[in-house]
């Protein structure tokens, strides 16, 4: 017995934010003093660091639900699965179901209840629950998942990264360029297969305040009043490009194989430079230079979408080459993610 993807599905929002619309902003830094350099400088230097040239934004009288319900109707469909059959829905988010020009996050009921409410599921047994993880939320919904099922409490589960981090947005932060939104899901079944999760990894930092990394605060501009999406850049930065590397390589020594043998590492999508750094660090700890089309990206036109990032690109890739990038049965593939928590996470699995 083996527990495998059997099928997925994502939603990219139709609406396009370039990052010449943030041209008008008014930017101030933590401090609450107005940045002095050109808007263009800003931006340039943003692109640069991040990748990132534009992202998707989900329409005005959409939430996070609507596009949670989108993906998972395609995973379910890919997975020719009938959804009164699902064991457990499980949904990471960060931000919850806010509506626009709304500053109340609701997070009652909870989202994977109003998504199997959304997918018409009548069955009582099928179990929807959030979880707050961070961006690593959706990788660690799967090694849920797949705990439900080795310990034979579960055959068939739904694992749904969504969050739309638009409306969380502090338009005078520029960090706010970087956040996007998205929805991408997958059905992890029970099957009788050599191929799917072989080993996984978790990790929690707080004790020297990783924790406060990435948190709700206070308008750089407005010091008080509303929360929004808050991050220590540089600290992130640090953090991750000394932890994560180590993470991923317990992870894959734990299944056995080996890294001659990775075909490709599914990161979390959260700044195109950090993640090339990771990787790039990740194969110095075996003493070999990182392959060329080991590392697939979609930051540059679609942002990040914190836990949705991972399950969209698996998706783009499993299902269309996005960027000439594509799966074959038997590769050996890693997901891996790095987030609020600070958490960060891998799993390496057979395709």
């Amino acid at each position: 017995m083996n527990v495998k993807i059997t099928g997925s599905g994502s939603i990219v929002p139709h609406h396009i934010q370039y990052n010449l619309g943030f041209l008008n902003n008014s930017f101030y830094d933590a401090d609450g003093n107005l940045v002095s350099n050109p808007n263009e400088e800003i931006i340039e230097k943003f692109q640069t660091i991040t990748g990132i040239k534009q992202r998707r934004y989900i329409k005005d009288d959409q939430t996070v639900v609507d596009i949670a319900v989108e993906a998972s109707h395609l995973a379910i469909k890919d997975a020719q699965l009938d959804a009164e059959n699902l064991n457990y829905i499980i949904v990471a988010h960060n931000v919850g179901d806010i509506k626009k020009n709304s500053n109340q996050v609701n997070t009652l009921p909870s989202l994977a209840s109003k998504i199997k409410a959304g997918l018409r599921i009548k069955n009582p047994n099928c179990v929807a629950y959030d979880i707050l993880f961070g961006c690593p939320g959706w990788v660690e919904g799967v090694i849920q998942a797949n705990a439900f099922i080795k310990a034979g409490m579960a055959k068939k589960c739904l694992v749904v990264g969504a969050d739309t981090l638009s409306r969380v947005l502090d338009q005078s932060d520029r960090d706010s360029m970087i956040y996007a939104d998205g929805a991408g899901a997958a059905v992890i079944e029970q099957v009788d297969d050599q191929a799917g999760i072989l080993s996984h990894k978790t990790v929690t930092y707080t004790y020297e305040g990783e924790a406060n990394f990435i948190f709700y605060g206070p308008s750089n501009k407005n010091r008080e009043g509303t929360k929004y999406i808050k991050m220590q850049g540089r600290k992130v930065y640090e953090f991750a490009l000394s932890k994560v590397p180590a993470a991923i390589q317990n992870c894959l020594e734990a299944s056995g194989e080996s890294i001659e043998d990775v075909k490709k590492i599914f990161i979390h999508q959260a700044n195109l430079k950090m993640d090339d750094a990771i990787i790039k660090r990740f194969y110095r700890l075996y003493k070999k230079p990182m392959p060329e089309d080991v590392l697939p990206m979609n930051i540059q036109e679609f942002g990040n979408s914190s836990v949705a990032t991972v399950p969209t690109l698996f998706d783009l890739i499993r299902k269309d080459n996005y960027g000439g990038h594509k799966l074959n049965k038997g590769d050996l593939i890693i997901f891996a993610s790095v987030g609020a928590g600070m958490n960060i996470n891998a799993i390496t699995y057979r395709v």
